[in-house]
């Protein structure tokens, strides 16, 4: 497959000098107000929420290839403040937090008043989407539009996409077993993978709790490196550190091109004075992040393997097409 120029340069500021991804993950919203404050969450101000934000990233973000923020709370105040290094890639969310209708069809929004042209016009590298989504659902082709559609967009941008499908289960009363956790999460990369986007950010394919044999992960996870058309990167899904290193160094070593790691790095931070935090940071995260990003360089799959190079004409300019706002 072929990139355009906006989408291989935002792919590469997002990346490592070998090529793979070692994100940063801090687009939490909600989730992250409620570990702050479990009894009053609603009490969490948006200054608060995007104090701490910005410290994170000014201590961890020089360890990463990339940051992932959202548009709310973290990546305006970020550059605003100076806290989020010129030299590293940043990604912003485009979704609204949550979903609509009932939990076993469940529905994802674009945040009212933001835009892929906002992400480009902000000078972001790359715009990232999350949607839930379980193949079955009778609301799976909305999801799928909704890909399309930011896909689209992207395009119209020349602006990289990182999509981030998160399985449910389509029975309210069950939760996914760990075999039903392992198809809905392969043949998600198999058909999201197909519908426009550049990179999948994807969940590890198993619930570790009932699947303990590492033989089957690495089994699991080369389904997803099969079906996926796109390079695809592990999130951390708020599991412990040590774990998510296990699973990160399986996932590389069968074909993933890095993770998106956020609580499994930080999530030890919430809660703690300032001096204590930035004392956690400098010491345990920091380590945890570099430790990730060393594991990612070292056994990741480089995105560029996915994308064949293109060598541009001296008239190129010509044909780039011109963005006209509207």
């Amino acid at each position: 497959m072929e990139l355009s120029v906006g989408k291989r340069r935002g792919l590469a500021s997002c990346a490592t000098r070998r090529g793979v991804f070692s994100i940063l993950a801090l687009d939490h919203r909600n989730n992250l107000r409620r570990a702050m404050n479990p009894s009053s969450p609603e009490q969490v101000s948006a200054k608060i929420l995007s104090e701490f934000k910005s410290t994170i990233i000014r201590e961890l973000a020089p360890f990463a290839s990339a940051v992932l923020l959202d548009p709310e709370f973290g990546a305006a105040q970020a550059i605003q403040t100076d806290s989020l290094p010129g030299n590293i890639g940043l990604v912003v969310a485009v979704e609204a937090t949550g979903y609509t209708g009932d939990p076993g069809a469940r529905l994802s929004e674009i945040l009212p008043e933001w835009s892929v042209g906002k992400i480009c016009r902000m000078g972001a590298s790359a715009v990232k989407l999350l949607i839930y989504y379980h193949p079955d659902s009778k609301l799976a082709f909305h999801q799928e539009d909704l890909v399309k559609s930011v896909a689209e967009h992207c395009d119209k941008f020349d602006l990289a996409f990182f999509l981030e499908p998160l399985s449910y289960s389509i029975d309210p009363n069950k939760k996914l077993s760990s075999e039903e956790k392992r198809d809905v999460v392969v043949r998600t990369a198999e058909k999201l993978s197909s519908l426009g986007i550049d990179v999948l950010k994807a969940e590890f394919p198993l619930d570790v709790r009932q699947s303990v044999y590492e033989s089957q992960w690495g089994m699991a996870c080369k389904e997803v490196s099969q079906a996926s058309h796109v390079p695809w990167v592990l999130l951390s899904a708020g599991v412990d550190y040590n774990t998510f290193l296990r699973q990160l160094t399986i996932a590389c070593e069968s074909g993933a091109s890095g993770a998106m790691a956020g609580r499994a790095v930080w999530k030890e931070a919430v809660g703690l004075a300032e001096q204590d935090l930035v004392n956690f940071l400098n010491i345990v995260a920091a380590e945890r992040m570099m430790r990730l990003t060393s594991l990612c360089d070292a056994l990741g799959k480089p995105w560029i393997d996915f994308y064949s190079e293109k060598t541009s004409s001296t008239s190129w300019y010509k044909e780039y097409k011109d963005l006209v706002l509207e």
